[in-house]
């Protein structure tokens, strides 16, 4: 009986991660370049008996969202596998896939929070961003005279990604260190949508809060059977 308690409760954890995702999934489904959540359930086992479920983070799904044209010289979207890299205040480097950039007043091509692109491309003094161009390969220039390169990097093991909100993501010893994207082409004037599925999202919602009910069930039900058999092993006590 105990054994079924841990289940329930292995069950409300695991459950309850996957709402949390899911949640976050969905709050991010205006979000340029979101990358959702993967998740998996693995059933867990003591001395080869099942005692519980586990959730298991897969990682971002990188699958390619849509792509919509905008007409803006200063948004890009990856085409195929890879981010961008941006540098943050601090000195680290991280991953983003949404590529609505701007222009600071230095002239660095930044993102809406002000982290400028990695490696760091600036526009000539003067420059009206319509002027930019960038070509598949990344190439930028201005009247046809090469101003930088906008890298698309990947990781070996993309589950392995640290994850920020808005779908900012750090490499770690896990995922390895940035390698170039291979295949990948930069789409100037174009932004990619967010790989949330409203429909598929709100089903697994369902799904979600239906296990998570079921887990609380049957906890509550352990519970009230172990309060009877205690209750009944100390009226045996009590009549010796």
């Amino acid at each position: 009986m105990i054994d079924g308690l841990g289940a329930a409760r292995s069950g409300l954890s695991a459950q309850s991660r996957r709402m949390d995702a899911l949640a976050n999934d969905i709050a991010n489904v205006n979000t340029a370049g979101y990358a959702p959540q993967r998740s998996s359930f693995e059933e867990l086992l003591n001395a080869g008996t099942r005692a519980g479920v586990a959730h298991r983070d897969l990682g971002p799904d990188f699958l390619q969202g849509a792509l919509h044209e905008t007409g803006r010289p200063l948004d890009m979207a990856i085409e195929g596998e890879g981010l961008f890299q941006v540098s943050r205040a601090d000195g680290r480097i991280a991953l983003v896939r949404a590529g609505a950039f701007g222009v600071d007043g230095s002239g660095q091509v930044v993102t809406a929070t002000g982290e400028r692109l990695f490696p760091p491309l600036a526009l000539p003094p003067g420059t009206d961003p319509r002027a930019l161009r960038v070509d598949p390969n990344g190439v930028a220039s201005v009247n046809g005279q090469s101003i930088g390169q906008v890298q698309i990097v990947t990781v070996p093991a993309p589950s392995g990604l640290m994850r920020e909100e808005g779908g900012t993501f750090f490499a770690t010893a896990a995922s390895g260190a940035p390698v170039p994207a291979a295949g990948a082409q930069v789409r100037q004037g174009v932004i990619e949508a967010s790989g949330t599925d409203v429909a598929e999202a709100t089903v697994e919602t369902i799904a979600t809060r239906t296990a998570f009910t079921a887990s609380a069930s049957s906890m509550l039900a352990q519970d009230a059977m172990l309060g009877a058999l205690m209750e009944m092993t100390a009226r045996e006590d009590a009549g010796r």
